[in-house]
């Protein structure tokens, strides 16, 4: 996978992190990256290791869908049957986890049941706006439209496929959040994926490192870029 530089998701992204500072309940840390599909040598070999420890059917099963907090959805029920992507599909998920997130996490080994498919796009927008919301109150407004265009500029989110990961809160960087959310937003005809990450940080917590793993866009005034 390989990260596809764009100074207005970076931009958005701080824009963000700087009305959380200033305007919000809490403090939010943010990923909005977007990745090419093309792999590099550590993704041909974790694509091999997928494979070897797989079932010989080439689909992984996913879990039904978690909004929110990452928590099952209400509307899931007990033995509900359980969707499946394909294992290239899933390996681009989880090089994209890799690739954002090294070399602090490893999610080589995820599981398949870690990830869900969402099959409504309208689902995506609703629980990333209410979150925000949540957070930012009214001062969301004033950038939600400018967001989804950015993003939808980014990934043509109406021919994207749409996942979520579930985290395992025990080893992964959402174990202190408030609330999180993240989103995949595979196109596969551009071959690319556009990930979107936010976790909630109460403002007690001591700033640590994670703000700059979340956010190290380029220092620059996003008043001079033209949306």
């Amino acid at each position: 996978m390989k990260l596809l530089e764009n100074v207005y998701l970076d931009c958005l992204s701080e824009l963000i992190h700087t009305l959380s500072l200033t305007t919000g309940s809490c403090r939010l840390q943010l990923k909005l990256e977007s990745y090419s599909c093309k792999m590099t040598g550590d993704d041909k070999k974790l694509l091999k290791q997928i494979t070897n420890t797989s079932e010989d059917t080439g689909l992984q099963a996913l879990s039904p869908p978690c909004l929110g907090y990452g928590f099952p959805s209400p509307t899931t029920s007990t033995g509900q049957e359980q969707d499946a992507c394909s294992t290239k599909t899933f390996h681009c998920l989880v090089s994209t986890l890799n690739a954002s997130f090294r070399p602090d996490y490893d999610f080589s080994f995820a599981k398949s049941e870690e990830f869900s498919r969402i099959p409504n796009l309208n689902t995506v927008t609703q629980d990333i706006q209410n979150m925000f919301y949540t957070s930012l109150g009214d001062s969301f407004t004033d950038i939600k439209e400018e967001m989804w265009n950015t993003i939808d500029r980014e990934i043509q989110i109406g021919d994207c496929s749409l996942y979520r990961y579930n985290a395992d809160l025990d080893s992964d960087p959402y174990g202190e959040a408030l609330w999180y959310f993240n989103y995949f937003f595979y196109n596969k005809k551009m071959k690319r994926i556009l990930f979107f990450s936010c976790q909630a940080q109460p403002y007690a917590a001591e700033t640590s490192d994670d703000d700059e793993m979340y956010y190290s866009g380029p220092e620059e005034d996003s008043s001079d870029i033209d949306y």
